[in-house]
């Protein structure tokens, strides 16, 4: 069954590709609140825009917000930003606020399933429409999801190991993202069905990082490998936090660089560890081109008008499809770092400081 109403798919043409991750990041997390100054416009609405946290990665603050500030601000509709800082109860409380404030579209990256479609359920009954960004909450209500394709993330991050641990039998440790997130789920199955069908790895230790805290991905990832007596060949790590706390612990044990570990986000350490050998893949999410997206849906909402999706998502917990805008997620290996730079996910100024400078000449980046 579909979720609140039928679209007839069509190519995904609008999305605000060419954005770039401009504008300055204010530091707080109240956001930018246009408050009305962007003149006119052409849309009578406004957007809120609630980001989870500034710990799990720091796209949100770095990419995210910038990218949907400058496409707010170009297509002239009046929007606020902020952000929960990991806190449930928070993203509630902005959530009245922005909805008692006027908004009419409100986009969240739940922190959890639970907590999101309360939400949702709370602006529904004001009138206000939904968007999943991100995150897909399950039980939620959203009109739209606006996502890269989790599956495929998890997917090149099992290729990834696979391609750098080579044809040797091999013992594998997954450090999977937050129990409470979706994707973290949707990566993880991604991984698993690309390394299961391979017989000579074996998954030694698998556990999942509440909250995508890398403090704790340290520890957990400590203890698998002391369960697992150090034979540990590969590491199925989510994301890039999570994969330089498993790369701080091979430090303490010698192995770093000769332990293939993956990654997603292309951060800057992540980008940095991948030029420097301790890290062997990441997955590149482009944040402005996912930002894009989610402006050219909010702005529809805004405009009274159904948003071009690329299919529907299955809300596992009930079997509804959600109407969704899926962008395809990259593979990046020292090969290609280039890219990254070059569509503008990070500087070369950030990536190649210091002890990275030879390695980024070495790899093409100036």
């Amino acid at each position: 069954m579909k979720r609140k109403h039928s679209l007839v798919l069509i190519p995904l043409v609008g999305l605000s590709m060419a954005l770039t991750a401009c504008g300055s990041d204010d530091g707080g997390d109240t956001g930018n609140d246009s408050g009305g100054d962007t003149g006119s416009g052409d849309a009578a609405g406004k957007i809120g825009v609630i980001l989870p946290d500034t710990e799990s990665s720091v796209r949100w603050e770095s990419a995210d917000r910038p990218a949907l500030e400058a496409a707010f601000e170009e297509a002239g509709v009046e929007y606020e930003i902020q952000n929960a800082e990991g806190d449930a109860e928070k993203m509630t409380t902005i959530a009245d606020s922005m909805i008692g404030n006027g908004v009419t579209v409100l986009a969240i990256v739940n922190l959890d399933s639970e907590s999101g479609a309360a939400i949702q359920e709370k602006a529904a009954s004001q009138g206000v429409a939904t968007i999943d960004y991100d995150r897909l909450t399950l039980g939620g209500s959203a009109e739209y999801y606006v996502s890269f394709d989790n599956t495929v993330v998890g997917e090149l991050q099992g290729q990834g190991l696979a391609d750098c641990l080579g044809d040797k039998d091999a013992n594998i440790v997954y450090l999977n993202g937050s129990p409470t997130d979706n994707n973290a789920t949707l990566f993880a199955e991604g991984a698993h069905s690309v390394l299961d069908g391979m017989s000579n790895y074996t998954v030694v230790g698998e556990q999942a990082v509440p909250d995508w805290d890398n403090e704790q991905a340290a520890t957990i990832f400590q203890q698998l490998y002391t369960a697992a007596d150090g034979k540990v060949d590969g590491v199925l790590a989510a994301n890039d936090g999570l994969g330089g706390a498993a790369i701080s612990i091979l430090e303490g044990a010698g192995q770093a660089g000769k332990v293939p570990v993956t990654g997603q986000d292309a951060t800057v350490e992540g980008l940095q560890n991948v030029l420097a050998g301790t890290q062997c893949m990441t997955v590149y999410k482009s944040a402005t081109q996912e930002a894009g997206a989610l402006a050219d849906v909010a702005i529809a909402l805004v405009n009274g008008e159904d948003a071009e999706v690329t299919g529907s998502t299955v809300d596992s917990s009930d079997d509804s499809e959600v109407p969704s805008i899926l962008l395809e997620p990259q593979a990046i290996t020292k090969d290609n770092v280039g890219d990254v730079i070059s569509d503008g996910g990070q500087s070369a100024d950030d990536v190649c400081t210091g002890e990275f400078a030879d390695l980024c000449a070495e790899a093409g980046i100036s």
